[in-house]
């Protein structure tokens, strides 16, 4: 039994927990290779031998008495004269002095911070109130979604009073713009029927789309006749609306989308904008199929869907009936609760729910009445326990035929009250069955159809939203309903706009005709977008530290905005959303609060604060932060939204208040090296349009200078930037001078100098031509990791923020990104820079610079060459670094910056040399962090079935598919509604062999992480034959350790140790143990489940058939194939 809440990832009833398998790879075999080791010492090694059952015992305490020891002089071994750690030492010693000399000069850090120290005194540092912040980061949300709220009350409004006064008329003719025909013209020159023409311009409010904010225009999906008389009915009477769009828009300029759906498939939409079908000419969008839509028109629900896999539906009718539950799940949204019941089997599989009804097969006989009893009985259990919806609760029974109307099941579990629905799907031309099966649903207050191809799929299975949607039309309760977060993809093809999340607010709108009133008819739906980029701007970034970040999640607790939320994966080229980005849950992103305290208080909408230590990803997952952080939390009133703000402590709780006049920071202001964070709100530009072509820092500068009065910015903000620009303007000179007193070629290694300020101000300068830098994406818009962004500070700030003070952190940089084929280009230096007022400590900037990979490894060499011969001829008997050892800079995540052979830069430690990794993970002198991500996407293992094919093997789909293509009438057929979705599945299963399928996993991988308490460590590896002697130190006020390794000695015996993310397996009782337990969810406030006055005998009736005649072909090509091939 397949069970869950209708989300990708979930499931609910029957089955849900996890845990992982013993992973081979991690199991130690005891006997091989054995290390002598010594942390901190220069003098002695201390040995360790491996013993089995003992090895984890014996390696702590080791380790232990190492460091307890470390002072006492043991006698020298024959190692020492092969590496001399002395000379190591000086080697650190010397190259970190030059390092930092460079990198004090170049990037001017001294002089930034005694600027900052010399205005110390008139500073205040203030410790933030994260409640109070969270507080009014909330009540601004508030108000700026009770003005969409606003809007879309207005049209619902105008609609119902449109309708109501609005006769229908069978032979209206009435010519309207239609979005796909606008501005088209025949051969003859002249505008095609309902193609008038249409002014587009465009706009960057609505993402730089051409549309026309005068007026709405009309999309119909192209399986709905666009003069057919409900269409031209329901179009007239919503003309009506484009007073009111136009209005809102003037009222609330944030106000994007704005658009009606109605029931009989057409949908205006606001502002009017140019509809492009996709690559087949289809239009395959209908708004009645969207989430907002659904959500609207209905309560939260418990479907059971029951389907026939008996040998009576083989071939065409299986096809058909796997598509009618796809189509289903598609209705179903994060309130409702799924399962499904193979009549014959009943299956219970973590899988997704989708793949499991591609993989149905038919066998056996069917046991309706089974699967009926168990049905009811699983609905009765979960209304009993108050779990699922707690709302409506319906059955789907999917069949191409009943032998029986099961009255006594009915008897036993649904009448008198029927609070079960029973919805009814025949299957297939066969009629005999038409009257038991509309019978039963007639007798339970649910509908009854009759589906004999795929394309009558979607408008039969819409009828059960209707009948659901009766008791609230005919209360006229029109609940306000806010969605999760999505991205329309369907909605603007191919658009930047698609890949924007979204929440949408929408509201019923219903007929007010009382001659209709207990048919409960539902005229459609009215909704307004929110780009929820536009809503957390209200939590503004300099309030939140350099690692505080703030967080929406839903009712359900899915996440509807976080920073570490990533929707999209990349197949091939392209980048697609992922099948669950809507419904990862806030514990799968928080994942360190095991016992769930900030997901279930906020989803008890309660307003509290809460602390925990967390491990914080960063270089996409190479590297990790160790912080603790403060968590502050309430709701957004009126909404089914919870807010969180995160504070790390520290100078992550200190916020750095300074002050300068106007006049001298606009001078400052000015100066041609400074920018500001183009992603962060100084001032509000995108209302008025003529503020929308002004950049944020001129925007500024009209505010400061009264130049424009409208102008709307945030002046505490504004004042920092002013303060920051003035203390780090002698940095433009400072630069330049040191720019133009480089003379020699062998200098021109340093290519930029660099600063940030918290208040989101950066300067930069160039040392060298602007062609000759070695990376050039970096400090630009595109590269987010180092540039200020909504959701994150640079990630050399982030690095600095957490160094020592006065320490250097290093990090390499690829041209084409760290993903990219190539090798490093360029390396990154930078430190923060801190101002301390009454004991308190904030960051008040980072600077830093980039240099030339061979500029580094040239002062490396350097350094040892220069030890050398200052040491002079007493040893000359020593060994040369690199010409006798191997000698590597590593980062303290293990990463190697330095190497003699250059193909090893950038790659991991553990990776070129698992002995010398493991061992130094064994003494300590690193440690392996273990991290978890819920968001990743796995390779499918091989199986027989694909997820991307509708029927049961690639054979039988290619013969039917063959004999349909026969005829050109149903090739022209198949780019036309359902039938052209099902083709293009088709042809996606056969796109997908080339490409490697991937499917949602949970994965852990490891970060390596230096521990700085071991500042120098040696050791002896034996690798069977010979033993490989290796010593480390750290280079001084860097993040870097220097490696030096005998490489005579070969130690293939050991792996490499790799950074590389494996899929958690979890055992199928602990899986089942999950998805029978139900995270705390918050159900909606409102339920409609029944109404007296429902006219429930209107319950539907024979399927229309006036399907066109290669509909009524299909049938015959699957006859006639061999039913052995149509399983």
């Amino acid at each position: 039994r397949l069970a869950g809440s209708c989300s990708p990832k979930l499931m609910g009833w029957g089955c849900s927990f996890l845990s992982p398998y013993p992973d081979p790879s991690r199991i130690t075999m005891p006997g091989l290779p054995r290390f002598y080791s010594n942390p901190g010492s220069t003098h002695n090694w201390a040995p360790c031998h491996q013993q089995p059952g003992a090895w984890a015992f014996l390696q702590k305490t080791t380790v232990i008495l190492w460091l307890l020891l470390s002072s006492t002089s043991l006698a020298p071994t024959w190692g020492q004269t092969k590496i001399p750690l002395e000379t190591v030492k000086l080697w650190a010693e010397t190259f970190g002095r030059g390092l930092y000399d460079t990198v004090t000069r170049y990037s001017g850090s001294l002089l930034l911070q005694k600027k900052y120290k010399d205005v110390e005194s008139s500073l205040q540092i203030e410790e933030v109130d994260g409640l109070e912040l969270v507080r009014k980061f909330s009540e601004d949300m508030k108000n700026m979604l009770r003005r969409k709220v606003e809007a879309v009350k207005n049209l619902v409004e105008a609609a119902e009073e449109a309708d109501l006064n609005h006769e229908f008329n069978a032979s209206l003719v009435f010519d309207y713009y239609n979005s796909v025909l606008i501005n088209e013209k025949d051969e003859n020159g002249n505008y095609v029927e309902l193609g008038a023409e249409f002014v587009l311009e465009s706009n960057a409010h609505f993402s730089n789309l051409r549309v026309n904010t005068s007026i709405s225009n009309v999309q119909l999906p192209t399986n709905v006749y666009n003069k057919d008389p409900d269409i031209l009915n329901g179009v007239y009477m919503s003309e009506a609306l484009n007073p009111v769009f136009v209005e809102n828009f003037q009222r609330d300029p944030t106000l994007t989308w704005q658009y009606f759906g109605s029931a009989t498939g057409f949908f205006r939409i606001y502002p009017g904008i140019k509809w492009t079908p996709d690559e087949n000419g289809v239009i395959t969008f209908d708004c009645r199929n969207r989430g907002w839509y659904i959500q609207a028109a209905t309560s939260p629900k418990d479907i059971m869907i029951l389907v026939d896999i008996s040998g009576s539906m083989k071939g065409l009718r299986m096809a058909i009936a796997k598509h009618t539950i796809i189509t289903i799940l598609d209705t179903l949204g994060e309130n409702d609760f799924v399962n499904i019941i193979a009549v014959n089997v009943l299956p219970c599989a973590g899988v997704h729910f989708k793949q499991l009804v591609e993989e149905l097969v038919v066998k056996g006989v069917g046991v309706v009445d089974q699967a009926l009893n168990e049905a009811f009985q699983i609905l009765k259990k979960f209304q009993e326990a108050r779990q699922g919806s707690v709302c409506n609760q319906a059955i789907m029974l999917i069949t191409d035929g009943a032998v029986e109307g099961y009255e006594p099941i009915f008897q036993k579990y649904n009448w008198p009250d029927r609070k079960v629905r029973v919805f009814t799907y025949l299957i297939g031309r066969e009629v005999s069955f038409a009257d038991r099966l509309k019978w039963i649903a007639c007798n339970n207050k649910g509908y009854y159809t009759q589906i004999s191809t795929l394309a009558d799929a979607q408008e039969n299975v819409m009828e059960y939203l209707h009948v659901l949607s009766r008791p609230m039309v005919i209360n006229h309760d029109h609940d306000i309903i806010w969605t999760e977060a999505y991205m329309d993809s369907k909605l603007f093809t191919s658009k930047s706009q698609s890949l924007m999340l979204l929440t949408t607010v929408a509201m019923p709108v219903f007929s007010k005709k009382n001659e209709t009133r207990s048919h409960g008819i539902l005229l459609g739906v009215v909704g307004s977008d929110v780009t929820l980029r536009e809503l957390m701007k209200l939590a503004p970034r300099y309030k939140l530290g350099v690692h505080g970040y703030a967080f929406m999640n839903t009712n359900n607790g899915y996440i509807l905005s976080h920073p570490d939320l990533r929707p999209l994966y990349r197949e091939g080229k392209k980048l697609k959303p992922k099948p669950n980005y809507n419904s990862v849950d806030l514990s799968e992103v928080e994942w360190e609060d095991k016992a769930e305290i900030l997901r279930t208080a906020m989803i008890n909408r309660e307003t509290g604060s809460f602390t925990m230590d967390v491990k914080a990803p960063l270089d996409k997952g190479k590297r990790v932060l160790f912080l603790t952080n403060d968590y502050f939390f309430t709701d957004i009133s009126d909404t089914p939204f919870s807010l969180g703000v995160v504070l790390s402590q520290g100078h992550g709780e200190y916020v750095l208040l300074g002050n300068t006049s106007v006049e001298e920071g606009l001078h400052d202001l000015l100066h041609p090296d400074l920018t500001v964070a183009n992603d962060w709100i100084y001032c509000v530009t995108d209302i008025d349009p003529d503020h929308r072509k002004l950049s944020q820092l001129e925007a500024m500068v009209r505010f400061l200078t009264g130049e424009d009065p409208d102008l709307e910015c945030d002046e505490e903000l504004v004042r920092e930037v002013l303060f920051d620009a003035v203390v780090t303007a002698p940095m433009e000179a400072y630069w330049t001078a040191l720019a133009l007193n480089i003379s020699d070629e062998s200098e021109q290694g340093v290519d930029v100098a660099f600063l940030g300020t918290r208040a989101g101000l950066l300067r930069s300068s160039l040392f060298v031509g602007s062609e000759k830098v070695s990376d050039r994406m970096f400090l630009m818009p595109d590269d987010e990791t180092s540039v200020f962004t909504m959701n994150n500070f640079p990630l050399w700030y982030r690095q600095a923020s957490e160094q020592p003070a006065g320490s250097f952190v290093f990090n390499l940089r690829w041209a084409e990104g760290p993903d990219g084929p190539g090798e490093p280009v360029a390396v990154t230096a930078s430190t923060a820079v801190t101002v301390t007022v009454d004991k308190k400590t904030a960051i008040a900037a980072a600077v830093g610079i980039q240099m030339k990979v061979e500029f580094l490894q040239r002062q490396f060499w350097a350094a040892t060459e220069q030890r050398r011969s200052v040491t002079g001829s007493a040893l000359t008997s020593l060994p040369d670094c690199p010409q006798d050892l191997d000698c590597f800079v590593v980062d303290n995540n293990g990463f190697i910056l330095i190497s003699e052979r250059s193909q090893e830069t950038g790659r991991f430690l553990g990776e070129v040399d698992g002995a010398v990794m493991t061992q130094l993970l064994n003494m300590g002198a690193f440690n392996q962090v273990t991290m978890y991500d819920y968001q990743a996407m796995c390779k499918l293992p091989d199986h027989h079935h694909s997820a991307a094919q509708p029927l049961a093997s690639p054979i039988s789909a290619l013969l039917i598919a063959t004999k349909w293509l026969m005829s050109e009438l149903l090739l022209l057929l198949l780019e036309w509604s359902a039938w052209g979705s099902w083709y293009d599945r088709m042809a996606e299963a056969h796109k997908h062999k080339k490409q490697e399928l991937l499917h949602p996993c949970d994965t852990e991988y490891p970060v390596f992480v230096h521990q700085t308490a071991i500042q120098e460590t040696n050791g002896i590896i034996e690798c069977g034959a010979c033993q490989k002697i290796f010593v480390m130190q750290q280079i001084p006020k860097t993040n870097l350790l220097l490696l030096v390794t005998d490489p005579t000695c070969d130690c293939s015996v050991f792996p490499p140790v790799l950074q590389k993310a494996t899929e958690v397996k979890y055992i199928l009782p602990i899986l089942q143990d999950m998805m029978r337990s139900q995270k705390p969810r918050r159900r909606p406030d409102s339920c409609h489940a029944f109404h007296p006055e429902e006219n429930a005998q209107d319950c539907g009736g024979a399927s229309d058939t006036s399907a066109w005649l290669p509909l009524l072909l299909l049938p015959l090509g699957a006859w006639v194939l061999p039913p052995q091939l149509l399983r």
